[in-house]
């Protein structure tokens, strides 16, 4: 039988820990006898620390955009909302779950500026951003605000446009 990839805490003659990513058969003889095991191991101790601080990162980085002083929103590739911080909902009555999925231009723009701010938004999915742009929005009550947004490339880590920012 064969153990793969189990991570295993080891401590060294130091007594400082080490985690370590086992793989593990067993060794037989030319009869098929078990005589043994054999196991090779990886010190993934750097990998665990640099995930681990990767992760403290990222939670930082949702806090900020959460808390803001700013409205900031998010659309995927295919103008639905990812990202809606609470300035945003302060200013609209909408929740992030109220909005989380539906289509930004569709559902929260008014009709007569929906062509323009998709315009602006397709540009951002192309590469091109855009800077200062009034982006009326209708609040939860059917009022409309004027929210002024940067809307910013979004990229993940090949490089590929996955979505636009707006912030305010």
């Amino acid at each position: 039988q064969q153990t793969d990839n189990y991570q295993l805490p080891l401590f060294t003659k130091d007594g400082d820990r080490v985690e370590v990513l086992l793989n593990a058969t067993t060794r037989v003889d030319a009869a098929g006898t078990i005589v043994g095991v054999v196991g090779v191991g990886q010190d993934i101790t750097a990998i665990n620390q640099s995930q681990a601080e990767l992760t403290r990162v990222a939670n930082d980085l949702r806090l900020l955009i959460d808390t803001a002083n700013a409205p900031i929103f998010g659309i995927g590739a295919h103008g639905r909302v990812n990202e809606w911080n609470r300035k945003m909902a302060a200013i609209t009555g909408f929740s992030k779950d109220e909005v989380f999925g539906k289509d930004l231009v569709d559902e929260y723009i008014s009709d007569e500026f929906r062509e323009s701010v998709r315009q602006v938004l397709d540009d951002a999915l192309h590469g091109q951003q855009t800077d200062n742009y009034q982006v009326p929005l209708f609040t939860k009550h059917g009022d409309r605000v004027e929210v002024l947004l940067n809307a910013t490339t979004r990229v993940d880590a090949a490089g590929t446009i996955v979505g636009v920012v707006g912030v305010g």
